[in-house]
Formats: C-alpha cells, sequence, structure tokens
C-alpha cells in the first residue's frame, strides 16, 4: 500500500471520530450540561489522535505539510458530508458541491509536481 493511500485511509478512520466528537453531542447531548458533552467529546478525540498522529507521521515521510493538510481537508468533507445527511438528518444543499470543488482545486494546487517534494529533515 501507498504512502499517500496509508494515510488517506488513517486519517478517514480518525476523521470519523474526529466528526463524532465535534458534532454529534450536537444531537445526542443537547439536553445535558456542556461540560458533559466537552468530556465525552474528549474522550472521543483521545482514539481520533491515536490514529491521526500516526497518519501523519506516516505521511510526513512523502507529502509536506501542506499537502498533509489540505487532504485532511478533503477527507474532512467527504466524511462530513455523509455524516450531515444520515446521521444529523440535514439536508443536501448545492453548497457542499460547490465546497467540494474548492477543495478539489487545492488538492490540484498543492499536489501538483509532488514529484519534487523535499524529503524532511530527520
Amino acid at each position: 500500500m501507498t504512502v499517500i493511500l496509508q494515510t488517506a485511509l488513517m486519517l478517514m478512520v480518525s476523521n470519523l471520530f474526529m466528526t463524532f466528537a465535534w458534532y454529534a453531542h450536537l444531537k445526542d447531548l443537547n439536553h445535558k450540561p456542556w461540560f458533559i458533552a466537552a468530556t465525552l467529546s474528549w474522550c472521543i478525540a483521545f482514539f481520533e489522535y491515536m490514529v491521526q498522529v500516526p497518519a501523519n507521521r506516516i505521511g510526513y515521510t512523502q507529502m509536506s505539510l501542506g499537502q498533509l493538510k489540505i487532504l485532511q481537508e478533503a477527507i474532512t468533507l467527504l466524511v462530513f458530508i455523509p455524516f450531515a445527511l444520515f446521521y444529523m438528518k440535514q439536508p443536501l444543499r448545492l453548497d457542499y458541491f460547490w465546497a467540494g470543488l474548492c477543495i478539489c482545486g487545492a488538492v490540484y494546487f498543492m499536489f501538483r509536481g509532488q514529484a519534487a517534494v523535499v524529503q524532511p529533515a530527520p
């Protein structure tokens, strides 16, 4: 498995945890005090970091910091849209399409000429 693919898959898993940590409490815990929601979100975020940190370390062996960030943003949108539609029951909006196009442009500009990426110093 290539480094970029392995990184992307790990970032997708971490992003699932992150999305639930950030937003699921709005649906499931809106009747509870905020500090309970925050505590439970921190517990979920622990698992996000347990996947995200190694994913970024693996990715940084072949991608620049900017490439890692834009990849993360693209994955965030890919994870967030189904979460918003199916879990949070939000309506599908054309804005998701336009935002996706903007992210695709950012991915293009960050990854064009990727062969010239300089390896980070040890």
